[in-house]
């Protein structure tokens, strides 16, 4: 099936650009957090959300879901690890499954961790952001999964079932639960070594041989997300009407840049997807 819309992110941006796109009657598919954003929720107090005086970020973020689900706005939370331009569409690479839209929303907020040293150069070479994808490749073989969160404990399980060892190491102070055969190393990751492929991984106390690196974290940079995309620094670049360098793909909220605002974001997102409407009929007059 080809979607007309795919939004990643469900964020003020996201879910705003969800509701909007479903008031022009596309068809969408968010991909994000069923919580909304961490963000968010876990705010003290906004203060300057029209509307919304001095609420606090549990309920702003409640208010957002309700919100996006009177609209029957259903959110998928397989995370998107690549994206790219096929021409008239977009292919969406997921954990899973891949999915197809004929244009595509950014909102994956910003990816405030620099890339470790190696990861760059050593990407697709034992460096992946996807343990479920690449998992059958390590048949036998020995690898490392750096977590950000909880939920990449499963991720883990997963390429456990193939590799003959993996190291699971959690940049969260929360219980580690993984199966038995996964040895938990709670030590900072530093440098991914190796001439042409992935050989070690150092950390603070030691360095581990490994033939792959999985480097999970809760959103992919926009350069590596969206091969070929035009980006500044951690942002991507974006016009007034929130479209990007590659044509069919918007970008709204952090992503596109300072002020990190909730009421920008919000505002970014409904232009990003009547944007997107506006591509749609113009790609259909063709």
């Amino acid at each position: 099936m080809v979607y007309d819309i795919a939004i990643i992110g469900t964020g003020p941006a996201g879910l705003e650009a969800a509701i909007t796109a479903k008031v022009r009657n596309k068809n969408i598919l968010v991909f994000g957090s069923k919580e909304s954003s961490v963000k968010v929720s876990k705010a003290h107090t906004i203060l300057n959300y029209l509307g919304l005086p001095e609420i606090p970020g549990s309920e702003m973020s409640k208010a957002f879901l309700d919100h996006a689900a009177s609209m029957d706005v259903e959110i998928t939370d397989e995370q998107i690890t690549a994206i790219y331009a096929m021409g008239e569409t977009f292919a969406l690479q997921g954990a899973v499954n891949m999915y197809e839209a004929k244009t595509v929303i950014l909102a994956t907020g910003v990816v405030a961790q620099k890339p470790y040293p190696g990861e760059e150069e050593l990407l697709g070479r034992g460096v992946s952001y996807c343990a479920t994808c690449d998992a059958a490749l390590y048949k036998g073989k020995t690898a490392v999964v750096i977590g950000s969160s909880a939920k990449e404990e499963e991720e883990a399980n997963f390429l456990s079932e193939y590799a003959g060892k993996v190291y699971y190491i959690p940049l969260y102070k929360d219980e580690v639960h993984v199966n038995d055969e996964i040895e938990v190393v709670r030590e900072r990751p530093l440098e991914i070594l190796g001439e042409k492929v992935v050989e070690k991984l150092k950390t603070e106390a030691r360095e581990i041989e490994t033939d792959g690196v999985f480097v999970l974290r809760e959103a992919v940079a926009p350069g590596k997300l969206v091969p070929g995309l035009e980006t500044d620094g951690p942002h991507v670049k974006v016009n007034l009407d929130m479209s990007t360098s590659i044509p069919g793909c918007f970008a709204a909220g952090d992503i596109a840049g300072l002020p990190y605002q909730y009421i920008k974001s919000a505002g970014q997102g409904n232009t990003a997807a009547l944007s997107a409407v506006s591509y749609l009929t113009k790609i259909g007059q063709k």
